[in-house]
Parts: structure tokens; C-alpha cells; sequence
């Protein structure tokens, strides 16, 4: 494959930890978190109360003309009616993330800029939709309801929305769907199919998107946002759930180069391996995830010392948490390893929009020098011996990060990032 250096020169954040760079560093290094109390979860026969929820944005009702969006986002009335708002929330990003790159709608419309989305669809409109068709008949129904509810949602109106001409693709592979479209993305650049790809990873923030998640145990019960979600510790008791959307730029270096673009580090490679082994379950001994690091690297071609900095999956769940501290370990094995955190403790967990947004942290940590805080560790896992989990502030500053990402059915990714030095 042709190595044609690749670069992320814009982001966009819509989560729950803030809606630009400035509230989002600061979040990060200072451990705040965004996770609060949420409404949507008040009854009394709902065990799950708490959510990373996502400001400024209001979704009251399916009907476009009830959403409260920030002025500074004029989607157009024609196009907002056949989104829902995982898509709104990409819009958003996306917008913010052209801001920072300083590029024009009328620049990314061409067929050497591409679009690689994730999400899981929106399931509150699908089941408003399926409930008007089965109770008031079909004829009824929202002619746009399916391409506002469907798992291809925010490809379908994104691409519209910005006109992109180039190659467009929407993932599907659980937690780890948009590390995987920057994964695809960072290939189409390499293979020279194309100059410029725009990321975009995007989720509801709903009791739809994230309730069912209780059904199989995984979502934190405990009612104290400064408690939970706490990855890595010992009494940690699942996920908190989380929507939003982040946008990244990714250009070919001498693309970038060439209009003086910002460019906040380079993507050195990705890797991707399966655990083949449970449909929710991770594969106790990390054997999935450790591959796919192995293979980032070697894709990157660094070896395992040069990594300053880990991202972790880290859900908060018992078992994940500690098949990626195993991972970590068979990957690692020279002391002093990578310091590890897991952002999700202050965010939530994102779905399919955690890889982006994840990257895109890691990537902010990289450009401005900071580790990223894990928070809420009291008491350590036992299985955390000998990797030194970023527990509070600290002045060290990354050169090499890696940013992990898995979902269900044993899907697993990790990229690599560098610093970039002029």
C-alpha cells in the first residue's frame, strides 16, 4: 500500500463535555465531567438514571419545527425534515470541524473529498414511525421516516446536506463503527482514491439509544455523576451512556501542506482484528484487541516503547475493562508502559461515536500537550498492576498516543497518532 502521509487538520465536537475545543481540553485535563441527571429516565421502574448528556440541543417531540438548535447551526428547513437528531448533532461538527480546518463548503464539494460516517441510526424515530404505521396505517406515516431513522441516516443526509462528490460510506460495527470509518478513510488517502476524507461519528441522546443497554446489565445504577462511570476501578459497575456528535479532517500531508493548513497530528496507521469468540462478551484475555494493536503498529511501523499514551476503550464494564488491561499488558510488555485513561469516565459512552470522538481527544492531547485524566479511580483493579493510569492533572506531554476502540461481536480497533513537528 502506498504510504501517502495522512494528517488531521479540523475537528468538530458536539458531547457532552462541550460543544468546542476550548471546553473540551479543559475537561479532559481537569477530569470534569459531563454526565448528569436525566430527565428522560425519572420513572420510577427505570434502574438507569444518569447519561452524558448534550447541551444546547433540544429534541422535544419527532417534528423538526419543535427542535431548539444553536443559532449558529441554519440547517435548512427542507433538509432538516428528514433528520433526526444524531444527524443534527453531525451537521454541527461537521460545520464546526470546515470552520477549523478553514475550508469552504465549495472546497470539500469535489471528487477527491470523501465522507465516512457511523452511527447507529436513530431508534426513537424508528419506533415513532413503526408505532404511527401499525396503529394509524401506513398512509399515515412520515414519508422521510425511514431516511431519518435508518442505521445509513447520517451518510445519507450528510452527504446531501454538504454535497460531497467524493467516495461516502456509513459503518455499522457497534462501539467500534467510526474507528473504523477513520480507519477506511485514512486508507482511500493512502491509496491516492482520495486527497481528503471528513469523519463523522454521531449517536441520539435518548432513552431509545441508551435504556436498552440496561437489559443486558451494562449501564452504571449508581446515582452520583462525581462516582460513576469509573473504568479500571474495582467497584465499577457498567457504562454511562452518551450522544453528541465529532467531525475530524483528514488530508494527505502535501494537500494540507500546500494551503497552509493547522494540523493538529499525523495518523500513522490502524489495525483491526475480530475476538471470534461472543456476541456482547469480550474475550477474557484481550486476544482481539491485543492483535489489533499489534497490527496498528506494525501498520505504523513503531514498535511498542515509542507509544507515550493509550486511549482506552474502557467502558466501565467488569469484564471489558479488564480484557484491555490484559491486552494492554501482552502488547506492552517493557516497563515503563504507556500511561492509560479512559475519557469515557467524564463523557459517557458514545456508541458508535466513540472512536471519533476518542480520536479526536487524543489527537487534542497531542496538538496541545496534556493527558487526558481517568476519572472516578478510588480503588484500582488488581489487573491494573504495572500500567500507569493517568488518575489526575499532569504536565507530561505525549509525542505517540493510541486510541482503542471495540464492539459487540468482538469487533476491535486501535489508530496511532503522532505529534506533529513541523
Amino acid at each position: 500500500m502506498s504510504k501517502r502521509r495522512v494528517v488531521i487538520t479540523g475537528m468538530g465536537f458536539i458531547t457532552s463535555i462541550g460543544n468546542d475545543r476550548k471546553s473540551v481540553s479543559e475537561a479532559l485535563r481537569e477530569g470534569k465531567t459531563g454526565i448528569e441527571y436525566f430527565d428522560e429516565f425519572s420513572a420510577p421502574n427505570i434502574p438507569v438514571k444518569l447519561a452524558g448528556t448534550v447541551k444546547g440541543f433540544r429534541f422535544p417531540t419527532p417534528f423538526c419545527d419543535d427542535w431548539e438548535i444553536p443559532e449558529k447551526y441554519k440547517i435548512p428547513r427542507i433538509e432538516l425534515r428528514s433528520m433526526s437528531p444524531n444527524v443534527v448533532y453531525g451537521y454541527a461538527a461537521v460545520q464546526d470541524a470546515l470552520e477549523d480546518a478553514k475550508l469552504t463548503r465549495e472546497s470539500i464539494s469535489e471528487p477527491r473529498t470523501g465522507m465516512m460516517c457511523a452511527s447507529g441510526g436513530s431508534m426513537w424515530m424508528a419506533y415513532e414511525n413503526l408505532h404511527t404505521m401499525e396503529t394509524r396505517g401506513v398512509q399515515r406515516c412520515y414519508p422521510l421516516g425511514i431516511v431519518a431513522s435508518i442505521p445509513g441516516t447520517l451518510n445519507i443526509n450528510l452527504v446531501a446536506s454538504y454535497k460531497i462528490k467524493g467516495a461516502s460510506l456509513g459503518f455499522t460495527s457497534a462501539c467500534a463503527s467510526s474507528a473504523h470509518a477513520l480507519g477506511w478513510g485514512m486508507d482511500l488517502i493512502r491509496l491516492n482514491r482520495q486527497d481528503r476524507v471528513i469523519v463523522v461519528g454521531a449517536e441520539d441522546c435518548n432513552r431509545f439509544s441508551i435504556l436498552p443497554f440496561a437489559a443486558i446489565r451494562a449501564l452504571s445504577i449508581r446515582t452520583d455523576p462525581e462516582q460513576t462511570p469509573s473504568p479500571f476501578d474495582v467497584d465499577r459497575d457498567g457504562f454511562v451512556g452518551t450522544g453528541g456528535a465529532t467531525a475530524l479532517v483528514i488530508e494527505e500531508l502535501n494537500t494540507a501542506l500546500a494551503r497552509g493548513a493547522d494540523i493538529y497530528a499525523e495518523l500513522l496507521g490502524w489495525g483491526e482484528a475480530s475476538d471470534g469468540y461472543n456476541i456482547t462478551a469480550p474475550d477474557p484475555d484481550g486476544d482481539g484487541l491485543a492483535r489489533a494493536m499489534q497490527l496498528a503498529l506494525a501498520d505504523a511501523g513503531i514498535q511498542p516503547e515509542a507509544v507515550h499514551y493509550i486511549n482506552a476503550h474502557a467502558t466501565g464494564t467488569p469484564g471489558g475493562d479488564i480484557a484491555e488491561l490484559r491486552a494492554i499488558k501482552k502488547v506492552f510488555t517493557r516497563m515503563p508502559r504507556p500511561f492509560v485513561s479512559s475519557t469515557k469516565s467524564i463523557t459517557g459512552h458514545g456508541l458508535s461515536l466513540a472512536g471519533a470522538m476518542e480520536a479526536g481527544f487524543t489527537c487534542l492531547a497531542l496538538k496541545e500537550g496534556f493527558l487526558p485524566v481517568s476519572a472516578h479511580i478510588r480503588n484500582p483493579d488488581p489487573e491494573a498492576e504495572g500500567i500507569p493510569l493517568v488518575t489526575e492533572k499532569t504536565t507530561i506531554a505525549p509525542q505517540v498516543a493510541i486510541s482503542n476502540s471495540s464492539g459487540f461481536g468482538g469487533t476491535n480497533v486501535t489508530l496511532v497518532f503522532r505529534r506533529w513537528e513541523e
